[in-house]
C-alpha cells in the first residue's frame, strides 16, 4: 500500500512499503527532459543529468559516489523525452546517505567549470558510440522525422558542436529554470517507514529549484522519411505511425495489438517474415506513450537483397491483421501484460518508479486492480478499433545501410491500405 504526502512546497512524497525486503529503492523523478529544450541547446537536460555527480558545495564527485558504494549501494540517473529521474539502491538502514546524497546534488552542485569540461568529452564519447549503433540511431531518425523542428523529434544526447559550447551558465540555468518542487516527486519502495522518509525529506529540501512549471510544447506529428546509405551488413529499417498518448482511451488495447503483431517468437510477424520465410533474424513492434503523443512501430534488420521481398509481406501483414485478430490472440497478450504488471510488482525499483511516474502522469497512483481491469475490458473490437486508426494513418520510415533496393516511403504508403 502506497502512502502519499504533498509538502508545502508542492513537492509529493510516496512510499510503498514491502514487508520482507531489508533493502530500498528511492529517487527523485522530475517532469523535464528532451522536450523542455530549445534548439540551440539541445542536450543540456541529459548534460545537466551527468553534471549534477560531478560535485557539490560540500562532496566532490568521489565523495558522492563513495558515499553510497562505500555501503554496497547503487546510484545512478537517466534522462528522457520528459523525465529526468536520479535514484539509489540500498540497505534500508543506509537510506540517509541516499536522501542526502540527491537532495544535495539537486540543491547544491557546483556546475565546475573543469568538470565540464571533462564531461563534454564524456558525452561527445557517448555520441558516438551511439552514432556507431544504427540499431539505436534509427529511433532518433526516425523522430526527428515524424516531429520534425520540434523538441520532440530531437535526440536527448544532443548534437555534438551543441555539446561543445553549452555554457556552465546554460547548464545551471536550464535547472533553475525548469526543475520546480511541483514537477518533482520522491518516491522510495522496499522496506520504508512513510513518516520517518517524509521527515527526512523536509530537513533536507529546502531550496530546491523554483523553475517554470508549464512551459512545454505540444508535439505534432508530420511523417517523413530518412534514409542513409552505408556500408554495413544490414539494412535497418523503422516503419512506424503516430501512436496514441497515456491517456488515450485505447491505450492498452493498443499494448495488445503490438504484443500479437510484433512482440515475440509466437508473433505474426516473427511467424511469418522469420520462421516461414527467413527475411530477418529478429523483427519487433513497439508502443511507446507520451503525454500528448506516441509511437507505434515496427523494426527489423535484414539483407540487401531480402528487402523487396520483407516491403510487402510487413506491409500485407499490417493491412490484414487489424481485421483478422483471433481471441486466442487476444488472451494471450492480455497474459502477457497482466503478468509484466505483476511481475513489476516484486521489484522495488520498478515500484518506485512505476509510483513517480504515474503521479507525474496521472497526478495519482494506479492500482493494479484498475489496471488490471482495464486489460481484461480488451476486446477483440477495441483492437482492431485502434489497429485500424493506426495503421491508417502517415507513415515515417527511418533507414540505414545497404538500401538501394529500398522502396520509396511514397511506394510503401501506398501499399498500405
Amino acid at each position: 500500500m502506497q502512502k502519499i504526502t504533498t509538502l508545502e512546497n508542492g513537492l509529493r512524497v510516496v512510499t510503498q512499503n514491502m514487508p520482507g525486503l531489508e533493502t530500498v529503492s528511492m529517487g527523485i523523478w522530475n517532469a523535464v527532459g528532451g522536450r523542455d529544450e530549445i534548439e540551440t541547446n539541445n542536450g543540456v537536460a541529459h548534460l545537466l543529468e551527468h553534471m549534477a555527480f560531478k560535485g557539490t558545495t560540500t562532496k566532490n564527485a568521489l565523495q558522492i559516489a563513495e558515499t553510497i558504494e562505500n555501503v554496497g549501494g547503487d546510484i545512478n540517473a537517466y534522462t528522457s523525452k520528459e523525465i529526468t529521474a536520479y535514484y539509489v539502491k540500498l540497505l534500508a538502514d543506509d537510506l540517509h546517505y541516499g536522501v542526502d546524497i540527491l537532495t544535495d546534488i539537486l540543491q547544491n552542485s557546483t556546475f565546475a567549470e573543469d568538470e565540464l569540461n571533462r564531461e563534454r568529452g564524456v558525452i561527445i564519447q557517448e555520441i558516438g558510440m551511439y552514432l556507431d549503433t544504427p540499431d539505436d540511431m534509427i529511433f532518433d531518425y526516425w523522430q526527428e522525422k515524424a516531429f520534425p523542428k520540434q523538441p520532440m523529434g530531437r535526440s536527448i544526447l544532443g548534437k555534438t558542436d551543441i555539446i561543445k559550447n553549452i555554457t556552465r551558465d546554460e547548464v545551471k540555468g536550464f535547472m533553475t529554470n525548469n526543475y520546480n518542487p511541483k514537477k518533482m516527486v520522491i518516491s522510495a519502495a522496499g522496506k520504508i517507514n512513510h513518516d520517518e522518509f517524509v521527515e527526512m525529506i523536509k530537513k533536507s529540501c529546502t531550496k530546491l529549484p523554483v523553475g517554470n512549471s508549464k512551459n512545454r510544447e505540444k508535439a505534432n506529428y508530420v511523417s517523413g522519411e530518412y534514409r542513409e546509405e552505408k556500408k554495413l551488413e544490414q539494412i535497418h529499417l523503422l516503419l512506424g505511425f503516430e501512436g496514441i498518448d497515456y491517456h488515450h482511451d485505447d491505450y492498452y488495447s493498443l499494448l495488445v495489438f503490438s504484443s500479437l503483431l510484433g512482440g515475440g517468437m509466437s508473433s505474426r510477424l516473427f511467424q511469418e517474415i522469420r520462421e516461414k520465410r527467413g527475411l530477418v533474424y529478429g523483427i519487433s513492434s513497439f508502443s511507446s506513450a507520451y503525454t500528448d503523443t506516441g509511437m507505434f512501430g515496427i523494426y527489423c534488420g535484414t539483407g540487401e537483397n531480402q528487402i523487396n521481398e520483407l516491403i510487402p509481406v510487413l506491409c500485407n501483414e499490417l493491412n490484414t491483421s487489424p481485421t483478422s485478430i483471433s481471441e486466442k490472440e487476444i488472451n494471450r497478450g492480455k497474459a502477457q501484460l497482466k503478468a509484466s504488471l505483476m511481475m513489476g510488482r516484486e521489484s522495488a525499483f520498478r515500484r518506485c518508479e512505476s509510483a513517480a511516474r504515474q503521479l507525474l502522469v496521472f497526478d495519482r497512483i494506479i492500482e493494479p486492480s484498475e489496471t488490471l481491469e482495464k486489460i481484461n475490458d480488451v476486446s477483440k473490437q477495441s483492437v482492431e478499433k485502434i489497429a485500424k486508426q493506426i495503421v491508417n494513418g502517415p507513415i515515417t520510415i527511418s533507414s540505414i545501410g545497404p538500401i538501394k533496393n529500398l522502396e520509396k516511403v511514397e511506394q510503401i504508403q501506398a501499399r498500405i491500405n
